[in-house]
């Protein structure tokens, strides 16, 4: 039997459309299943978005609000957010081909679409500025972040670069600015279990099988504060940051850990220090290696 094939509608103002499967259940109309399955997305919300013809099905067709709604059957919609606050810094591409993107990143700029930002994100305002529909990036830094991502340009060599990463074979470089201890064993090789903790934005460190590991050293220190080189050989989320909280060296600017400060309580004179300063890697298409480097810089030490 052929699988069926799904086919999400075209992007709208850069933004690919979302898709949620109807499960099993009594939903007398499209919008009935939508108030239920998003409870925090307020009705009048899903019944501009359907009046909007925001809101489609596997076919094309276009929903509205008293449609009939089926198990099993796909909903593609379009994500907006009201009033949402430009985020006034800018990213910088430092390379392009026709398959892959590198992009540095500035801080306070999210990645992907989530929460409250859509248009503010890097991959919404790079689809836009280069026409790529199927930019989608390779893997992820927080939105507190600077630095170094990658960006596939298409989807048939897509997985080619995926695959690095799934199997370790790229050479990421990170720096930040923390504390200085110079009573801690240095370098550090930090291997431990990271989990959630109880609050959602939160990691933590938990007794475990290893899946977390970070080799840490100083390259400069000025008085209490030291830029430390961070280089991951794990991706959990998070991780760097928990890695150095966990050894009492909070990073400098950092709103998360230890102490989870209130959101919108962000400083942009104040940010996070923590940048992917450098990634390697043999190109898996043409086999040539490949080496990008942040233009951004974190803090001088001595004006901390």
């Amino acid at each position: 039997m052929r699988a069926t094939r799904h086919h999400a509608p075209a992007p709208r103002n850069g933004v690919g459309a979302s898709c949620v499967v109807v499960p099993a259940g009594v939903w007398p109309s499209v919008m009935d299943f939508l108030a239920h399955q998003f409870p925090r997305v307020a009705p009048g919300i899903w019944q501009q978005r359907l009046a909007q013809g925001s809101v489609s099905d596997d076919s094309g067709a276009v929903l509205s609000a008293d449609t009939p709604c089926v198990p099993g059957q796909r909903l593609y919609y379009y994500r907006e957010v009201e009033a949402e606050v430009p985020i006034p810094f800018e990213a910088t591409v430092l390379w392009r081909n026709d398959d892959l993107l590198v992009a540095d990143k500035p801080h306070f700029l999210p990645v992907m679409p989530s929460g409250k930002y859509v248009q503010e994100t890097l991959l919404v305002r790079l689809k836009k500025e280069f026409d790529l529909p199927e930019l989608t990036p390779i893997h992820r830094i927080d939105r507190d972040t600077a630095g170094l991502v990658l960006f596939s340009v298409r989807a048939a060599t897509r997985n080619a670069y995926a695959a690095l990463f799934r199997e370790r074979q790229v050479t990421k470089h990170y720096e930040c600015i923390a504390p200085w201890n110079p009573a801690l064993p240095w370098p550090i090789h930090r291997a431990t279990r990271i989990g959630n903790a109880q609050h959602f934005m939160q990691q933590s460190e938990e007794v475990g099988e290893v899946n977390a590991i970070t080799d840490i050293e100083p390259i400069e220190v000025h008085g209490n504060w030291a830029r430390y080189a961070l280089k991951p050989i794990t991706g959990q989320r998070h991780q760097l940051r928990v890695h150095m909280a966990a050894l009492g060296l909070p990073l400098l600017g950092d709103g998360i850990y230890p102490v989870l400060t209130p959101e919108g309580t962000e400083d942009y004179n104040n940010p996070l220090q923590l940048l992917a300063q450098s990634i390697a890697f043999t190109d898996p298409l043409c086999e040539e290696p490949m080496q990008f480097e942040s233009r951004l810089k974190l803090r001088a030490l001595d004006a901390i």
